[in-house]
């Protein structure tokens, strides 16, 4: 007679019944997760929508604030200067300088400018994301970068 397992039957008995109690501490852990979450489910979800409430409770004190912002390019790290005019945490003006080292540079940070205050005018600093303006992406991360230097300053 040739057996097949290697593994000793008080071993492979000791691993079924870890296995069971494994699957039962679990299934109590899901059972009373499942009817808390569906029973918790819209409250969760009313404290996840006043969420921009908080948002609306982060203020930053009116006035005109300037950061700078950096991005790499295939060819060279460029950098911005981001100038934002804050009226009750929206951003009323803004205005962008850029120092291209390279003609490309030049050409997306022209572009980048040229439409960033039909993006950005308008909004709550805190909604704005930008992530591509008038064909001009890279510049963006600068832009952003500049924008968060700007919060911190900013903030009350």
């Amino acid at each position: 007679m040739i057996r097949t397992t290697t593994v000793p039957r008080p071993a492979r008995v000791a691993a079924a019944m870890v296995g069971v109690a494994g699957v039962i501490a679990l299934a109590g852990c899901s059972t009373g997760g499942e009817a808390g979450d569906s029973a918790g489910a819209p409250t969760t979800d009313s404290g996840a929508s006043t969420a921009p409430s908080t948002s609306d409770a982060a203020s930053y004190a009116d006035g005109t604030y300037t950061g700078e912002g950096s991005y790499a390019t295939p060819e060279s790290v460029e950098t911005i200067t981001v100038t934002v005019t804050l009226v009750d945490d929206v951003i009323t003006e803004v205005e962008v300088v850029g120092q291209p080292q390279k003609a490309e540079s030049k050409q997306y940070q022209g572009q980048f400018v040229g439409g960033i205050s039909e993006v950005v005018v308008g909004k709550d600093i805190d909604e704005i994301s930008v992530s591509r303006v008038a064909g001009s992406s890279l510049t963006s991360g600068g832009f952003n970068q500049a924008i968060e230097q700007i919060k911190s300053e900013a903030a009350v």
